[in-house]
């Protein structure tokens, strides 16, 4: 188990500005790595009204659980390897084994049963150190949509700030509001509810 804060900024980019960052941090198709992220939550959405999000990350034959929580500067992260047994357990029931994700998760959830999945978004992703942070480049697929973005992934908010502003500023790139994977996820799904 670990803990850590994130501070990261984010920027839609459209195809053609993800094709040219690929070129202008010389990226090679190799560097791009599949992950899939599993999203999970309570049908009322207990989780995501508390700002919270739930998460198991498949990278390969790895997995690992994630419950992102606000912090005073960006979000807390605890983080616990799973076993591909235990992740598909998860997956197949909603149960969480045992350890520190399930003990804060249900400091947030007063009944743990309601914990369901509901869908995989799959991003592959390239990271390239860049000014004191590391800029992510993602293309990502969730209920028959794709879309493009930019991160930058920071220990220092204010100067990350002004790195990210001045990279997108430098390369013309339009300032886009950008919600987090999870909340595009959910936003398309019950889009899609609705259709």
């Amino acid at each position: 188990m670990s803990q850590n804060i994130e501070i990261e900024f984010k920027n839609m980019l459209t195809e053609k500005e993800f094709h040219y960052l690929s070129s202008y941090f010389k990226l090679e198709p190799e560097q791009f790595k599949k992950q899939i992220n599993h999203y999970f939550d309570t049908p009322s959405f207990t989780l995501k009204d508390k700002g919270s999000a739930l998460r198991i990350r498949e990278k390969g034959n790895e997995f690992e659980l994630t419950l992102k929580q606000p912090a005073k500067q960006g979000l807390l992260e605890t983080n616990q390897i799973l076993t591909e047994g235990q992740a598909n357990e998860a997956l197949k029931t909603g149960k969480l084994p045992d350890g520190e994700v399930k003990d804060a998760v249900s400091d947030l959830i007063s009944n743990m049963n309601e914990l369901q999945y509901f869908g995989s978004l799959t991003t592959v992703r390239a990271e390239v150190e860049y000014k004191e942070g590391i800029l992510v480049l993602d293309h990502s697929y969730y209920l028959n949509t794709e879309d493009f973005e930019l991160e930058y992934e920071v220990t220092d908010e204010s100067e990350g700030f002004l790195n990210f502003s001045n990279l997108l500023t430098e390369l013309k790139i339009p300032v886009r509001q950008t919600d987090n994977k999870i909340k595009r996820f959910y936003a398309k799904k019950y889009n899609l509810l609705r259709e």
